[in-house]
């Protein structure tokens, strides 16, 4: 009897072990790799790291962004900084998972700090405070517009869009409307999210 394939073959293939999928090339790849991505993020980060991890980078597919940045979003800190630990991390361990955090966090906090500095200058000019204005209108329309492209990834979900649409629209109520706290937000839509495309898999 041959056995010769073993479990090799059962073992499914992920991004960090697919050969065949673009990935970092090295610890300094994931460094300015995130420094580039942190320095287009200013007030629109979602929209940035989306394009540049998805469709520019192809280091995660539209669906598994979508499962890392809710991953990303329950644990405690900043988002995207806890994306850049977790995509470091699966693909260099510890070593990749502090280039990329440090690739997000290194030169734009120097940044941060310079404007910083300046915004206490100039922030009662009235010029500054339209440009300010202008740019969070921006920014709402950049993170609308990403919201709306990942949409496209429940089509591939366990969960029909029946489901899916309406745990959605209860989020944003419970966000915008009701002033829910994130927690809670989670934990009720999100447990519920969790439970019923548990049941759906289950066998």
């Amino acid at each position: 009897m041959d056995s010769g394939h073993g479990a090799s073959d059962n073992v499914a293939m992920t991004p960090a072990t697919d050969p065949d999928r673009p990935r970092p090339s090295s610890l300094s790849d994931l460094f300015f790799s995130f420094t580039v991505l942190a320095l287009q993020g200013f007030g629109g980060v979602l929209a940035v790291v989306q394009r540049e991890l998805v469709e520019r980078k192809r280091w995660l597919t539209q669906e598994e962004f979508i499962e890392e940045w809710a991953v990303a979003q329950i644990m405690p800190g900043p988002n995207v900084a806890n994306l850049a630990l977790m995509i470091g991390g699966r693909y260099f361990g510890l070593p990749g998972a502090m280039a990329a955090l440090s690739g997000m966090l290194a030169v734009p906090l120097v940044i941060v700090v310079l404007l910083a500095v300046l915004y206490g200058h100039y922030s009662d000019n009235a010029a500054v405070a339209g440009a300010l204005r202008g740019m969070a209108a921006v920014s709402a329309g950049l993170i609308v517009a990403t919201g709306v492209k990942l949409a496209s990834a429940l089509k591939k979900h366990p969960l029909p869009l029946a489901w899916s649409l309406p745990l959605a629209l209860l989020a944003v109520l419970f966000m915008v409307v009701l002033h829910w706290p994130l927690p809670y937000t989670l934990a009720s839509l999100g447990g519920l999210g969790c439970v019923l495309t548990w049941r759906r898999l289950k066998p």
